[in-house]
């Protein structure tokens, strides 16, 4: 659409997680290495959470990547299922023939010897699941029982929560106290600051194959900050919209009448008439 005017390659601020386009931002690359340290040390439960739109299923992936090399994972990414659901994916997930158990206890136990197997081969396992705050509070509960695989000396299976701010409302119940108590290293998304969004944009961009000036003046980049909150996904969904005003208006400088524009257009990005206060 506007990439030839731009000079782009591909478009920059789509809203499908990509890991080439991961930026490390104070508060993402935090929690990155928070994970990395964590799983090496065997740590049972890791908990990340952010608000919608700040990069938790990036996140998720650039780890799964970075444990690809090493480990043996399991990555559910919709984890709304009940307890014997969720056993029989994590099995499978980790190369288990489900096919051959006819309950949940032989489920269990062939889990358990790959488990086993694994630990013997000195490669770690670990279950990772987004969007956990969908999960049941049953499901909860028979996922603190699956951190009991564990011989004399290591830890079985490790476990990487990522989800929005209401999994913390969910483990705060008395009911799930056990889990909670388990969870040894946890963190959560900040937004982007200003100047963390400058970089954001002109990363993105960089990775799409523009290498000019740049292209959103200070005015527009304030309010896409401003409007955006910070949060990564609408600084997509308004950058997007900038460049598609600017585009349609033959401009080659996203200005303030073009953020403006993509400001009206987005219901989820703050009123206009806050936005006039502050600027």
């Amino acid at each position: 659409m506007y990439e030839s005017h731009f000079g782009l390659q591909e478009a920059p601020f789509a809203l499908t997680p990509n890991t080439r386009y991961f930026l490390r931002a104070a508060s993402h690359s935090e929690a990155l290495e928070l994970l990395l340290v964590a799983l090496q040390q065997r740590e049972g439960f890791i908990k990340v959470t952010g608000e919608v739109g700040t990069g938790k299923t990036l996140l998720c992936r650039l780890l799964l990547n970075e444990l690809d090399r090493n480990a043996c994972t399991a990555y559910i990414p919709n984890p709304n299922l009940s307890p014997e659901t969720l056993y029989e994916a994590v099995a499978e997930e980790l190369g288990v023939d489900v096919t051959r158990c006819a309950n949940v206890h032989q489920i269990l136990k062939a889990l358990n010897q790959r488990l086993i197997a694994l630990a013997m081969e000195s490669k770690p396992a670990v279950l990772v699941i987004d969007e956990a705050q969908a999960m049941p509070e049953e499901t909860i509960e028979a996922l603190r029982l699956l951190t009991n695989l564990e011989t004399e000396s290591t830890r079985l299976l490790q476990i990487v929560l990522f989800g929005q701010p209401e999994l913390d409302a969910l483990l705060a119940k008395d009911s799930l106290r056990q889990l909670r108590q388990r969870i040894t290293f946890q963190t959560r998304l900040q937004p982007l600051n200003r100047d963390a969004v400058s970089q954001y944009l002109r990363h993105r961009l960089a990775q799409a194959g523009y290498n000019g000036t740049d292209l959103f003046a200070p005015a527009a980049l304030k309010m896409i900050w401003r409007a955006s909150g910070g949060i990564p996904r609408l600084v997509n969904v308004l950058a997007h919209k900038s460049l598609l005003a600017a585009w349609g208006q033959g401009d080659r400088l996203v200005g303030r009448k073009h953020a403006l524009l993509a400001i009206k257009d987005t219901e989820s990005a703050r009123s206009l008439g806050m936005l006039e206060r502050w600027l």
